[in-house]
């Protein structure tokens, strides 16, 4: 089983957010200047498509490596959209509003139709995209402040 860690911080700009990760990397987020921020970083959608997006690409590249197969690069272009339930040819929910994404991948290399398929179906297999596919629980709780 594994975790990760993350710290989202933010002060009194709005709505600028320091986010560090247990191993020291280091992000911002924001808001675009036409919601009020400062545009300082990507949005709270576009950091979860990034992540969606980098988990894919990192699932190919060690599928094709384990394989031997030649992948000479991943590109994945994410969109996220609020869809009416009733609009949505696929989804299990035929009420309210729906999430969508869309993962439009673009594999290089000298790929066979088989190996191609075979990636589009790894991708769809990657850790991210399966949670974000799954039953998902978030639990919030208040911490005490620093003194």
């Amino acid at each position: 089983m594994s975790s990760s860690r993350v710290i989202a911080t933010i002060g009194t700009t709005p709505y600028t957010t320091a986010i560090s990760t247990g191993d020291g990397h280091r992000i911002t987020a924001d808001e675009p200047a036409s919601a009020g921020g400062a545009d300082a970083g990507a949005n709270p959608y576009e950091l979860l498509l990034a992540s969606l997006g980098a988990c894919k690409t990192i699932t190919l590249r060690m599928y094709a490596d384990r394989k031997g197969w030649p992948l000479d690069g991943v590109s994945v272009e994410l969109t996220q959209q609020r869809v009416h339930a009733e609009d949505c040819d696929d989804c299990e929910n035929t009420k309210g509003i729906v999430h969508l994404i869309e993962c439009r991948l673009t594999l290089m290399g000298e790929l066979t139709p088989e190996q191609r398929t075979r990636l589009l179906e790894m991708a769809d297999r990657c850790p991210v995209h399966r949670t974000l596919s799954g039953e998902i629980n978030i639990r919030s709780a208040l911490a005490e402040a620093p003194a």
